[in-house]
């Protein structure tokens, strides 16, 4: 266990119909309001009207930025920046899953700076300032409700970028299981595996290999997912079930589990972004593909730690047992497990080296040939 700081300044209202307390929330950092969400389906529902009431009533004003996309791009977030410098906004809400979390915190950033925020992505400034951020999320996927994390995709230059900074932890995030009730079973099984994901990489990746404290509480988390895929493919709308589910995510990227660990490289992240960032693939449909790959490849490096996995996780006897359950499982959620299902094809394999390459190189544990080999794993 190595030494470290762990603080997290985010504050969560959990519960059933808690998304009502959004304009209450809000104003407590500013009445001037930029509402981020995707697409339409926030309108058919009616938690558009709901939270644009809820604002309202609390006395805030709201200007619209919808449209996100699973991929949100740097272009839209310019378009939020300059909408919120135009009207001198003052908070920032984020309503909908993790692109749109993701784009709002781009967008704080960028509305207190005087470059363009692709600078935060791209050459790894740091932001000065940046508006508070509110998030109320509708996807158990990405924990961005509980960090500050955010990653953009520029379809001019062909990538996908990340970047971290304290300021953009949402001030409150208010998370409410029942807006993930009609949560569609291909985004609920993509939002397992990312979620999974989460949890794997400080597992696996952490500088310091000797954690077990950590260790528990990540194969606690892994255990969680195994038992709540099958209540959700049993009822979609099983409440407690997405309860358990929004907190798994949460918890799973807010920092908790890399706490002792050392720095962490997120590999499997590096080369799923460059899925996102040249074919639009969804980002938890891609990480279901990779993983079992990345593991294979990586198991004859380090067999230990995956043998421990296998055992301790999934009930195996060594690594290559475990991994290929781990596959049927991802396969059982309804997750796609080969490139092919994502539309890439084996030919797509030397652009997606190089896109890996080009946007930030191999990490501790993946270099050339292994992106290369855990691609053809992964066909």
């Amino acid at each position: 266990m190595q030494d470290f700081h762990f603080h997290n300044p985010t504050r969560v209202i959990f519960g059933r119909n808690k998304s009502i307390e959004a304009g209450e929330t809000v104003i407590q950092f500013g009445y001037q309001a930029l509402l981020v969400y995707g697409r339409e389906s926030i309108k058919e529902s009616g938690l558009y009207q709901s939270v644009t009431n809820s604002l309202r009533a609390a006395g805030a004003e709201v200007v619209d930025h919808g449209g996100v996309q699973p991929n949100p791009t740097i272009a839209h977030v310019r378009e939020g920046v300059e909408k919120a410098k135009s009207r001198k906004l003052e908070v920032i809400l984020a309503v909908g899953g993790g692109s749109v979390m993701d784009e709002a915190k781009a967008i704080a950033a960028g509305a207190t700076a005087e470059c363009d925020p692709w600078r935060f992505f791209s050459l790894g400034q740091k932001p000065e300032r940046a508006l508070p951020v509110i998030t109320v999320p509708t996807l158990a996927a990405t924990g961005s409700e509980m960090n500050g994390n955010a990653v953009i995709t520029n379809t001019e230059t062909r990538q996908k970028l990340g970047m971290f900074s304290p300021l953009l932890y949402p001030k409150v995030s208010i998370l409410d299981p029942s807006l993930t009730l009609r949560v569609p079973p291909n985004h609920t099984a993509y939002g397992l595996a990312d979620i999974f994901s989460h949890i794997l990489e400080p597992y696996f990746n952490g500088a310091d290999p000797v954690t077990p404290v950590q260790d528990r509480l990540a194969e606690g988390l892994f255990q969680s997912l195994f038992d709540i895929a099958p209540r959700l493919r049993q009822n979609p709308s099983d409440y407690p079930a997405r309860a358990d589910m929004l907190w798994a995510s949460t918890v799973a990227l807010n920092g908790i589990l890399a706490a002792g660990r050392g720095k962490t490289h997120w590999d499997v992240h590096l080369l799923a972004h460059s899925l996102g960032a040249l074919f639009n693939a969804p980002h938890g449909g891609a990480l279901a593909v990779i993983i079992p790959g990345w593991m294979a490849r990586n198991a004859q490096k380090r067999p230990a730690k995956f043998d421990q996995f296998a055992n301790r996780v999934m009930g195996a006897k060594a690594a290559e047992e475990g991994i290929a359950g781990l596959k049927e499982w991802f396969r059982g959620i309804g997750a796609p497990v080969s490139l092919g299902e994502l539309g890439i094809k084996e030919s797509d394999i030397p652009a997606i080296v190089e896109n890996v390459m080009d946007t930030g190189g191999g990490g501790k544990y993946t270099q050339r040939a292994d992106i290369e080999q855990i691609m053809r794993l992964s066909l």
